[in-house]
């Protein structure tokens, strides 16, 4: 009896350990990378991306409405000038042409009739069989004729353009840059169908935010980095627009590349603005990698050494600087930030410092 309630006692406490939740696990103590605050001048110049263009870029349609039969060119095709681009359906001007053309001849048999009575009455005139008046009418019906002729002569030509206006010309050589209409599509005369970048000149359009635009001037003379090159190039400011963007609010400035440089078009360009001529500022400069945003505020990870712990303290960033933000406020100078990994920390989590394995000990052994 005594061994059935030692063991119901020894199950009954299993079931009690079982129903236990365990403890939670402790937090990993992360290993983070640090900075510490110091104070850095801004940089000498900004640098804005910009995009090679022609200088002139013109959107070709047809002079006619119709249905589009045939495109004969792709995007990023160079054609010459007088390449056909693309056609119409013809049949409609070929019929109006044709109908142009029997107007031509009706009005010439009209006029011929009317040369030959001119002269028969001529020569009535002339045999006292008729009046000056009746040959005067007859003169008058012959320059009727012939003014009728003339304008079934003028429909007929231009009837003959309306025909020929149906296959799309390259007016210049150059590079096709878009393609705007499809074959099987019905356009309106003037419709763009082909975009092409004309040969010539080039030019590097940049956005320029409002706060900067007082800093660039017609004339004036920048430096220009092409991807992938290391010359810099000489541009000057050949156009400043009038007005901003209504959905960036920024300003398209184009700048004249030297006629030496033909870059392709749509190169990516570095824009180097040079600053204001006041002295340099010192400045707080973080990477972007220091930064997190929460709830609209952002932040930084400032450690506690005597802690060994981390802490939110928000910061307001007043502008960029290259690759890195400019703080404003929120920082003092010698404080020391968490530099990477900033989205799986938490306030008051305890931290390592991150070492690399390629720094030197004290003793110039590697640890």
């Amino acid at each position: 009896m005594k061994f059935r309630l030692t063991l119901l006692c020894v199950v009954a406490l299993s079931v009690l350990g079982a129903c236990t939740k365990p403890a939670p696990p402790e937090e990993p103590i992360r290993a983070v990378k640090l900075l510490t605050v110091q104070s850095d001048a801004l940089s000498a110049a900004q640098e804005f991306s910009g995009e090679v263009r022609a200088r002139i870029e013109s959107r070709l349609g047809f002079r006619v409405a119709g249905k589009i039969t045939a495109r004969h060119v792709e995007a990023g095709q160079s054609v010459r000038a007088g390449q056909l681009l693309a056609e119409v359906d013809p049949k409609d001007y070929s019929l109006a042409q044709d109908a142009a053309r029997a107007q031509v001849q009706s009005a010439l048999t009209q006029r011929d009739l009317a040369a030959a009575d001119f002269k028969r009455y001529q020569a009535l005139l002339q045999q006292g069989f008729i009046s000056a008046a009746e040959l005067e009418r007859r003169h008058t019906s012959l320059q009727s004729a012939q003014a009728l002729l003339d304008q079934a002569q003028a429909q007929a030509d231009n009837q003959g353009n309306q025909a020929t206006y149906t296959r799309l010309l390259a007016d210049r050589a150059g590079v096709v840059t878009a393609i705007e209409a499809e074959p099987g599509q019905v356009v309106a005369a003037g419709t763009p169908v082909v975009r092409v970048a004309q040969e010539g000149p080039r030019d590097v359009v940049f956005a320029l935010p409002e706060d900067k635009l007082s800093r660039v001037r017609l004339g004036q003379t920048l430096q220009v980095q092409l991807w992938g090159h290391d010359t810099l190039l000489v541009a000057n400011v050949r156009e400043i627009a009038a007005s901003a963007d209504p959905v960036t609010r920024t300003f398209a400035i184009k700048l004249a590349l030297p006629p030496s440089a033909a870059p392709a078009l749509g190169v990516t360009a570095t824009v180097r603005l040079s600053r204001d001529s006041t002295p340099r500022q010192e400045v707080i400069k973080l990477p972007t990698t220091a930064l997190r945003q929460e709830q609209g505020k952002t932040s930084v990870w400032v450690y506690d050494p005597a802690q060994q712990t981390v802490q939110a303290q928000e910061v307001v960033v007043s502008t960029a600087d290259e690759n890195e933000a400019v703080i404003a406020k929120g920082l003092s100078l010698g404080q020391q930030v968490v530099a990477a990994g900033v989205h799986v920390l938490s306030p008051g989590q305890k931290v390592t410092v991150y070492r690399s394995p390629y720094e030197k000990s004290a003793n110039g052994a590697a640890k």
